[in-house]
């Protein structure tokens, strides 16, 4: 079986790195808020480019502590708008009620499968904040008229970096540097993956960034003072260890993806299998590779039945989950030809070229 991302090949890249810095971690007798995640932050940050990085528990905690600060900052307040992709997986907008804020849905654009920045100015009201960009799939979906959009009309602007460590936007600036704010997520099968969950915002916000740091430390500045009603919400040292150990190694296994990725786009020809578009290689780390087809189920099976497992991104649009009932009469067409159709291939720094080789052409046989 050809997997969709095996993770213990992935670890295994990696793996005298990986364990030194785990006995570091370990040895050195201090769990948490300790070196290894000054380190970490550090050095994530200078690799961003931005000048604050504050590690947390995961990348909803992320997004949930930037628009909490917001609010605590006096920049927004309860049922202000956040425009946000109507096709991002769900945790986007689970960041935005969290914090009883209202999020404003926008299709995207069917090429891309990023939002269509066509559409956002027409969905901004006077109660809008912010406008929430998700690099889906790993793709940049920043771009300048959408930060152009923010500057008319002064909203802020936050990436959802979850997906797109190490992308770049036009050859120079990384995502997760682009807006005001971004939460990444490091769960293990991100393209920068901890042992387990974590994640982290960057900003060049010093009064955002130290809100946010005492939000995810139970609202707490200093030990035994609580400045807000926060949670505990920390990146633990082992994680940052080897988060640490694996970012040395970013840049290379996106290329190696990259790859991948090429050879798919060149080899796959099937008239039943829309492809991604690809015109800035720079701009897309492929934590995804992301194939449409209609006749989605029927191809799923069949690459199982041939021993190539596959990932749905994701089989049920936002709008229609039932923790949002008030949603589900909604109608998106782009977005829900986008859930009903996307399927997602083999895809990971670990895999063969024989590997790549098979699924290409499992997939060409396929009539």
């Amino acid at each position: 079986m050809i997997l969709y991302s095996d993770l213990k090949r992935v670890t295994e890249l990696h793996s005298a790195e990986i364990h030194e810095a785990v006995r570091r971690a370990v040895d050195s007798g201090w769990y948490l808020q300790g070196e290894e995640n000054k380190r970490f932050e550090k050095e994530y940050a200078d690799y961003i480019g931005t000048e604050y990085c504050i590690g947390c528990a995961n990348g909803l905690d992320a997004l949930i502590w930037i628009l909490r600060a917001y609010i605590e900052m006096g920049v927004m307040q309860k049922g202000d708008e956040v425009i946000v992709p109507a096709n991002t997986y769900i945790a986007s907008i689970l960041a935005i009620t969290e914090n009883g804020l209202t999020p404003v849905l926008v299709e995207p654009d069917i090429d891309t499968l990023e939002i269509d920045d066509r559409l956002v100015e027409e969905a901004i009201t006077p109660r809008t904040k912010a406008i929430m960009i998700v690099h889906l799939y790993g793709r940049c979906a920043y771009t300048e008229r959408i930060g152009d959009l923010c500057k008319k009309y002064g909203l802020k602007l936050i990436e959802d970096n979850a997906q797109a460590h190490g992308c770049l936007f036009q050859g120079t600036r990384r995502t997760g540097s682009l807006g005001d704010a971004a939460g990444h997520s490091f769960y293990p099968g991100k393209n920068l993956g901890a042992l387990g969950d974590g994640g982290a915002v960057t900003t060049d916000d010093p009064e955002l960034a130290q809100v946010v740091r005492t939000l995810a430390n139970y609202g707490s500045s200093k030990k035994y003072v609580f400045d807000y009603l926060g949670r505990n919400s920390r990146l633990d040292e082992i994680h940052a260890a080897v988060l640490s150990a694996k970012l040395a190694f970013l840049d290379e296994d996106n290329d190696a993806r990259r790859q991948v990725a090429r050879y798919y786009l060149e080899h796959i020809d099937n008239p039943a299998i829309t492809l991604p578009q690809v015109t800035d290689w720079n701009a897309n780390v492929f934590h995804i590779f992301p194939i449409l087809c209609g006749r989605r189920g029927e191809l799923q099976q069949y690459l199982k039945d041939n021993g190539v497992q596959t990932i749905i991104h994701y089989p049920i649009p936002p709008h229609k989950q039932k923790c949002y009932p008030d949603w589900n009469g909604w109608s998106f067409p782009v977005t829900e030809k986008i859930h009903a159709e996307e399927l997602s291939l083999p895809m990971s720094p670990a895999m063969a070229p024989d590997e790549v080789k098979t699924v290409v052409e499992i997939l060409n046989r396929w009539k």
